[in-house]
């Protein structure tokens, strides 16, 4: 009985001792602690900072075999006066942050925490009642009459005890935590796969998936949607690149792509060949992609194209290049299939932009620049052309007009100014005035030699306005001062935009003309 009555002393000096020194080190969370459960601020503050003495005093006390009999009452009436507090907001309805132990734990005040203070008021009362009878010994008198291999024993559980204890709980504080980070970021990347965004791999993510550049691409033949044949011997019997891109027709992010796919093939066709090679069924792919006019699908039986090119996930495209060989690693994903079709036909690479969550802005996204809605008044502007004269955007008016966006020292911009030439001397039938508005120098403008009026806009307000963060951009504005396209980014798009034919009364113009129009002076490099 001495012995089990000694155990509680010591284990209600520990539990006391550990809280008064974790409040002593915030004193401001346990004024915070007490203004919570009720008391008004006047109290609040004098007895946060008094409790945590009074704990440390009882746990002295409690350990002592001389103070033990007048500390245990006190730790029982600061346990009851624990649990009166909890009671009271419990039935009220509230849970305050208890505090008990500063910033090492804290959680709501609840019946765990009421019941928690319950028992260790018990184990105060029966040292109360009964504590005369462990004041004849205390913790070192018992520990010295052990024999030495005891002691040893005693003393080595005491140092491990706690620190397997503590080390679990740490440990699995942090399996549950990075469980949690784990979750979190997987939804992230579901919801960005659903906008049609996948996050790019790293080279350590992307070691294992598809085969080494430079091995000779695996052969093979399928059936296309129509019954026919496709192989990838015919595929580069043309003479030209092959991308194969491997899309599934129940996969979010695929769909995104579809369209694209689409307007590569008929707009790269001079460059590369781009194939399909999908899972599912022959309805479920002609559903897909037949409005958008994609032709060379292959249909896999389940995946053994995907095996055999050692592709794990979709959408992902690699490139084959003419003499049968794998051109480029696994690209994985929208972004990375986008650049790698750029780069191959040598084009400006365009990437979404994520949103972007603001500090004190109730975690609400940033807002991004966005071109105006097709239909709405074009935004104001008033700059100066290259004479020094200031051109309102109401001069507009009357007449459609492709509004160019524009960098003397952007290179796709170069690349592109021998197709604006060629565009100027001999313009397509019913097409558009040109209307520049150029970073850079005087100079630098007057250099271009095109007939376009340049207007000098170094303002990136303007820019903003019509959600242009690049060059070359364009957007179409009808007769009528109304937005008429949706904003071109990137050298191939802007010409196809300068190659359309405005409906004269200023409805909206097509989104896929014909590639044909477009010629090649400068093969859009």
């Amino acid at each position: 009985m001495a012995v089990a009555l000694l155990l509680v002393r010591l284990l209600l000096s520990f539990i006391f001792l550990l809280a008064g020194l974790a409040k002593l080190a915030d004193l401001a969370g346990s004024q915070k602690a007490l203004r919570d459960f009720g008391l008004p601020d006047v109290l609040a503050r004098p007895l946060g900072s008094i409790l945590p003495i009074v704990e440390i005093v009882l746990a002295v006390g409690l350990a002592s075999r001389v103070w033990s009999g007048l500390a245990a009452p006190g730790a029982l009436i600061l346990l009851l006066v624990f649990c009166a507090g909890i009671g009271y907001n419990l039935a009220r309805g509230r849970k305050p942050d208890c505090h008990c132990f500063g910033q090492l734990y804290s959680a709501p005040a609840g019946p765990a925490a009421l019941g928690r203070n319950a028992l260790l008021a018990l184990l105060a009362l029966a040292v109360t009642i009964f504590g005369s009878r462990s004041t004849s010994m205390s913790a070192t008198s018992w520990f010295t009459a052990r024999p030495m291999l005891q002691q040893l024993m005693l003393l080595l559980a005491i140092i491990v005890v706690p620190l397997l204890i503590g080390g679990g709980w740490l440990l699995l504080q942090a399996l549950r935590q990075q469980g949690l980070l784990l979750l979190r970021l997987d939804r992230v990347e579901n919801r960005l796969g659903q906008a049609g965004i996948l996050l790019e791999k790293t080279q350590e993510e992307e070691s294992g998936t598809g085969l080494p550049v430079g091995a000779p691409a695996p052969a093979f033949s399928g059936k296309g949607l129509d019954g026919e044949i496709i192989s990838l011997h015919g595929l580069l019997a043309v003479g030209k690149p092959v991308v194969l891109v491997f899309t599934d027709p129940d996969c979010a992010p695929c769909a995104v792509l579809i369209p694209e796919i689409g307007r590569w093939q008929r707009a790269y066709a001079s460059k590369l060949t781009v194939a399909l090679l999908s899972r599912g069924t022959v309805e479920a792919n002609r559903a897909k992609t037949s409005e958008h006019h994609i032709t060379r699908i292959v249909l896999q039986n389940s995946d053994e194209l995907d095996k055999l090119y050692a592709i794990h996930g979709t959408p992902s495209a690699v490139l084959v290049h003419a003499d049968g060989l794998i051109e480029s690693p696994v690209a994985a994903g929208i972004e990375s299939i986008r650049t790698l079709v750029a780069n191959t036909v040598h084009l400006p690479v365009w990437r979404r932009r994520l949103p972007v969550v603001v500090a004190g802005n109730n975690n609400s996204a940033a807002p991004e620049l966005q071109a105006p809605a097709i239909g709405t008044p074009a935004p104001a502007f008033s700059l100066p052309d290259l004479n020094g004269e200031t051109v309102d955007s109401n001069s507009l008016r009357g007449q459609p007009t492709l509004l160019l966006f524009w960098n003397p020292d952007c290179g796709y911009c170069k690349n592109i100014l021998p197709d604006l030439h060629a565009w100027e001397a001999e313009p397509p039938q019913g097409a558009p005035r040109l209307l520049i508005i150029s970073s850079g120098t005087l100079e630098q403008n007057r250099l271009l030699g095109l007939r376009a009026p340049v207007l000098l806009g170094e303002d990136t307000n303007v820019r903003a306005q019509f959600g242009a963060t690049g060059t070359p951009m364009a957007i179409l504005i009808d007769a009528q001062g109304k937005i008429a396209s949706a904003l071109a980014q990137g050298s191939f798009e802007v010409l196809r935009l300068a190659y359309q034919n405005p409906a004269a009364d200023g409805a909206q113009f097509p989104d896929t003309p014909d590639e044909k129009q477009i010629p090649t002076v400068s093969e859009h490099r």
